[in-house]
């Protein structure tokens, strides 16, 4: 028979994954600010949850709060299970520290600690000062993983880059003609859109926009229209139609080609209307946009995440660089073949073996019939830190 210790530790663990499961619900929606879902915990049972919906709104350990005053349960003695360290600080909303100490919670158990040097340990002091016992690191990790945009953005404002792409077998994302569509099925372009949904920004290449036309936008059906991500175009030249899709104004959400000096001024004054903006930045010598100096810039305005959905040109540009942290590779059962067909990485990244470039923390799942292949660029991103 189970004593009464384990009967409560299994509670406070299915607490904290029932904790991570509502943190998702926010995804795409709370940037920059984290994940997070809070459970609350009280004669056993769960008496109040909530996660953080969207930015500017209840925290996650707040709405838990209310839920449970609308099921009509005082509060007074539970304990708080989230998987962020509450904060401690005024942003858009009261510090949650403050509304935990008001309703007397007796304890709170949390499985990361928030980086923000807005908090970073001091929730935790404020918490135990008020007489509340805090434990620390239970699922921690997993945590993490939920919330590596937010870490990485927190510790570097630089964005997360994710590097999106379909390829066949043999590495090819199109034909010597250029046609692409569709090397994968639709399980996977219905993944392509969720991952939009994810992210702050989607970034192409113009050859992508010239070839494909995209509109770059989530298109997964809801009850609520989700935020639509930042488009970003590279394009050092302007080459961009100004009848592609992307700069008709028609889309929902914003677009940015980004682009060098000297641009093409009247062109650059065509392409600019509502929902479009033509920026310059800084090139690379050899023309081109710098990533490097591109990303630092839409970091510090808040963008915390990018995907970036190609062409070939452009995830290797974006390897290349050492912007990208992640690759989220569909594998189709496809061979094209041809030495003029377009291969996934359009530069070279290696000119030895030894100096190709490994992916950690590799993990494949099945998307009916095509193969998800997801990793990490750098070791280090695989776990906290």
């Amino acid at each position: 028979m189970k004593n009464s210790r384990s009967v409560r530790d299994e509670l406070i663990a299915r607490a904290m994954r029932r904790a991570l499961r509502l943190a998702l619900k926010g995804e795409g929606e709370t940037s920059p600010n984290p994940l997070v879902g809070a459970v609350l915990l009280k004669g056993g049972r769960i008496v109040g949850e909530g996660y953080h919906s969207k930015i500017g709104c209840a925290h996650a350990e707040v709405e838990a709060l209310i839920d449970a005053r609308r099921r009509g349960i005082n509060p007074r003695g539970a304990t708080m299970v989230v998987n962020l360290e509450p904060c401690c600080h005024y942003g858009c909303t009261p510090p949650c520290t403050d509304a935990l100490i008001a309703a007397k919670i007796a304890a709170v158990y949390v499985a990361h600690q928030d980086p923000n040097p807005k908090v970073n340990g001091q929730g935790f002091r404020i918490l135990r000062k008020a007489g509340i016992k805090v434990n620390v690191g239970l699922m921690g990790t997993e945590a993490w993983k939920l919330n590596q945009v937010y870490c990485k953005w927190i510790h570097t404002q630089r964005p997360f880059v994710v590097l999106k792409g379909a390829a066949s077998l043999d590495g090819k994302i199109a034909l010597a003609s250029g046609q692409s569509q569709w090397i994968s099925g639709p399980a996977a372009r219905l993944f392509a859109n969720q991952l939009r949904r994810k992210y702050d920004a989607v970034l192409v290449g113009v050859n992508t926009v010239i070839a494909d036309d995209p509109q770059l936008t989530c298109r997964i059906q809801s009850r609520r229209p989700y935020r639509q991500p930042l488009r970003i175009v590279m394009d050092s030249n302007l080459r961009i139609p100004t009848t592609a899709k992307v700069v008709s104004g028609a889309l929902p959400g914003e677009t940015l080609i980004a682009t060098t000096q000297p641009a093409d001024s009247e062109k650059a004054l065509l392409l600019t209307r509502p929902g479009v903006v033509v920026e310059t930045f800084p090139a690379t010598a050899e023309g081109r946009v710098d990533l490097v100096s591109m990303t630092a810039a839409l970091g510090s305005r808040g963008i915390s995440s990018i995907l970036v959905e190609g062409g070939g040109q452009i995830l290797g540009a974006c390897l290349n660089s050492g912007i990208a942290d992640k690759l989220s590779l569909v594998l189709a059962p496809k061979i094209i073949g041809g030495q003029n067909s377009i291969s996934l990485f359009g530069c070279q990244l290696a000119a030895t073996i030894e100096q190709a470039r490994p992916l950690f923390g590799m993990t494949v799942k099945n998307l009916a019939g095509d193969w998800l292949v997801e990793g990490y660029f750098r070791e280090e991103i695989c776990s906290p830190v």
